[in-house]
């Protein structure tokens, strides 16, 4: 009996050693750096108690460079599982006091481990990254287990969500799984994401820079490798819990369904006053999706990257939803290169995990210029066309105002495929603004008038009320209907209430061939 009360006593002091860390040094070094440590960060993301590690007292076996006498428990990675609100989620989490959280062979099989049983129980992934990358004394069997993970990322990719957490160093190949990922979220200072160093970069190409410079959390939040970037931890943790609150565990389960408060046919009259109806004024976007989703709550994906496009998902009625808006303040809303690659890998998102899709259309065609064309606008813009052809989800689109040529077409226009297109009163679709087309359609009568510019606005204003009027493409069957803007909070929850059990049509194909 007390040979047993001794052996678990030892392993109680065992799993303290684990958690406290090679040495409080260590310790106070983490936290001299603003970071906190592994165990503290898996207490802020985790339901309280719930952490159930695994393999948290495996060591590694290489030999040589003196490893054979440094062998600390846990090989400087913690996995294991947990729930966020209820929900099962599985985390790996380097801990850099150990190693620098560099990855090594049995440090890759923890994750290997932990990855598969995350795919096949269909529950979410989380990566708390803050590692050195590659641990160079065990040579080439780390790099094969950065290949496994890959290779996992790859596999699991649009069946459960991955979500990877940037909050220290991540250098080399190892930034390649977190860009494989569905969301990366970023802390300022801490953390920094790029294939080669400082060192490096300034060895082949006599250029100096910094940590921050070449790979911080605002570098990438502008170039779009960061969906989100936070200036502390804390903030950082508690908006992963929440985004996991808003998705489904696994590509078979639909999104989830919260009750609310927010009336589903509250009137949305502000609208009125927010969206001018001259097509040529500005406004701007959030405010017009602050409106429409539950208590004017949404979780805006790569805000500071391709600003004329807004993605982000909220909730209508308590069901999730991916919106797609474009955005006015900035280049007046056009679709461009980088908008395009950012709405398109969004809708791919949504399609991934059932979330349906609602695209707010204002936009005026897309960005003309040498630079988009020799950049090849035709084949990225060509992703956000694929990407909603492809989508099988509830799709509804709303038409503020302009809605011009392929653009119209490319924002989820019925004859791509969209379920339920409504249009504001205020829409203008056509192939083109009336200025322009008049000058195309009457150029020679405008050319030989007494007075062109006169003779400019008769044609324009004969274009508008032919072509461009409000009803126009309702009376054509290209729009379901015309609705009071204060209206399509309401309309929005109706029709996504009815089309929550559509069901795709698909034709076997191992699979499409996306533009690059």
């Amino acid at each position: 009996m007390s040979d047993m009360h001794t052996r678990v006593r030892e392993l109680a002091e065992l799993r303290e050693l684990v958690r406290q860390g090679p040495s409080a040094k260590a310790t106070e070094a983490q936290h001299a750096r603003n970071k906190l440590t592994v165990y503290e960060r898996l207490e802020l993301l985790l339901d309280k108690g719930s952490f159930n590690e695994v393999e948290g007292l495996r060591r590694h076996r290489a030999v040589g460079f003196g490893m054979e006498n440094r062998k600390p428990p846990g090989d400087g990675v913690v996995t294991g599982w947990g729930t966020i609100e209820g929900r099962t989620v599985f985390v790996y989490a380097h801990d850099f006091r150990v190693f620098g959280g560099s990855l090594g062979e049995a440090h890759a099989q923890k994750i290997h481990k932990i990855m598969d049983m995350a795919e096949s129980t269909g529950a979410p992934l989380i990566s708390l990254n803050d590692g050195a990358g590659a641990r160079i004394q065990e040579g080439v069997t780390a790099l094969a287990g950065y290949g496994g993970i890959f290779r996992r990322n790859v596999r699991a990719s649009g069946v459960i969500p991955q979500i990877s957490v940037m909050l220290g160093p991540c250098a080399g190949g190892a930034a390649y799984s977190p860009a494989l990922t569905d969301f990366v979220f970023m802390v300022r200072d801490s953390a920094q994401m790029f294939i080669t160093g400082p060192d490096v970069v300034q060895a082949v190409t006599a250029e100096q820079v910094t940590h921050n410079q070449l790979g911080g959390a605002d570098v990438h939040a502008a170039n779009g490798v960061a969906s989100f970037v936070y200036n502390d931890e804390e903030t950082c943790l508690h908006d992963v819990r929440y985004l996991v609150t808003m998705l489904p565990s696994n590509n078979q389960e639909q999104v989830p369904v919260t009750v609310t408060s927010d009336p589903p046919d509250r009137r949305c009259d502000s609208l009125l006053d927010v969206v001018p109806a001259e097509p040529g004024r500005s406004y701007d976007m959030h405010e017009v999706i602050e409106e429409i989703v539950d208590d004017g709550e949404f979780m805006e994906l790569h805000e500071r990257w391709a600003g004329n496009v807004v993605t982000a998902l909220a909730r209508i009625h308590g069901t999730t939803v991916g919106i797609v808006a474009n955005q006015p303040r900035q280049l007046a809303g056009v679709l461009d290169i980088s908008s395009s690659e950012k709405a398109a890998r969004f809708v791919q998102l949504c399609d991934s995990f059932n979330i349906p899709i609602v695209t707010l259309v204002d936009v005026p065609g897309f960005l003309p210029g040498t630079d988009q064309e020799f950049n090849g606008i035709i084949r990225h813009g060509a992703k956000l066309l694929y990407a909603y052809c492809n989508a099988s989800v509830p799709r509804i689109q709303v038409i503020l105002r302009k809605a011009y040529g392929g653009a119209y077409i490319v924002m989820d226009s019925r004859s791509i495929g969209a379920d339920l297109s409504y249009a504001w009163p205020t829409n203008e679709i056509a192939v083109m603004g009336a200025d322009g087309a008049a000058n195309v359609i009457f150029r020679r009568d405008i050319a030989a008038a007494e007075n062109p510019d006169r003779t400019r606005v008769e044609k324009m204003n004969e274009y508008k009320e032919q072509l461009m009027h409000p009803y126009y493409a309702a009376e054509n069957g290209l729009v379901d209907d015309v609705i009071d803007p204060a209206d399509t909070r309401s309309v929005l929850a109706r029709a996504l209430a009815m089309l929550r059990t559509k069901r795709g049509t698909f034709t076997y194909a191992k699979h499409g061939n996306p533009p690059v």
